[in-house]
């Protein structure tokens, strides 16, 4: 008994369920940078998308802008490509975690805990996975010894209160 491939043929081509025309990819490419894409299916659209070898314009689109009250990166909206977006993201929010150790050096504290969350997300255009966002939870315990300090935690903690109240309800 002989087992063998059979009759199968590879190409590298792409093959149009609709026509049935051949087109090769660099075709394909051409075709839908210069907006025509009548004989290319909606899948064979969005695979040059997620390959990168067509703009996605989701992506293209997408800005990061940071909404804290901290001295760091992305206070102006700026894009960054979804390669680069998990590395972005994860620098950012290392200068957050810097942002409060130097806090604890100037206060005479010490940080307890530093923790980064990144979220990520599918692009709806094109599939692509990309790096959405990221948050930095830190927690300082400062030095009460000092009973400067002790009436610098009071006068925050009076400046703070009240201002989480819903007035709605």
């Amino acid at each position: 008994m002989m087992v063998g491939l059979g009759n199968y043929c590879f190409n590298y081509g792409y093959s149009n369920a609709v026509s049935n025309n051949y087109m090769s990819r660099n075709d394909m490419i051409s075709a839908i940078k210069s907006g025509h894409t009548e004989g290319i299916s909606s899948a064979q659209i969005r695979s040059l998308k997620r390959a990168g070898a067509v703009e996605c314009s989701t992506c293209a689109s997408r800005k990061y802008k940071d909404g804290s009250n901290e001295n760091v990166s992305f206070k102006a909206a700026s894009h960054v490509s979804p390669e680069a977006s998990g590395a972005a993201v994860r620098a950012h929010e290392q200068e957050h975690v810097n942002n409060a150790y130097d806090k604890a050096q100037k206060g005479n504290g010490k940080v307890l805990q530093a923790s980064v969350s990144i979220k990520t997300a599918i692009c709806p255009e094109c599939g692509r996975s990309y790096t959405a966002g990221g948050t930095t939870a830190t927690s300082i315990k400062y030095d009460e010894s000092n009973p400067y300090m002790k009436n610098k935690k009071g006068a925050d903690y009076e400046a703070m209160v009240g201002k989480n109240i819903d007035y709605a309800v």
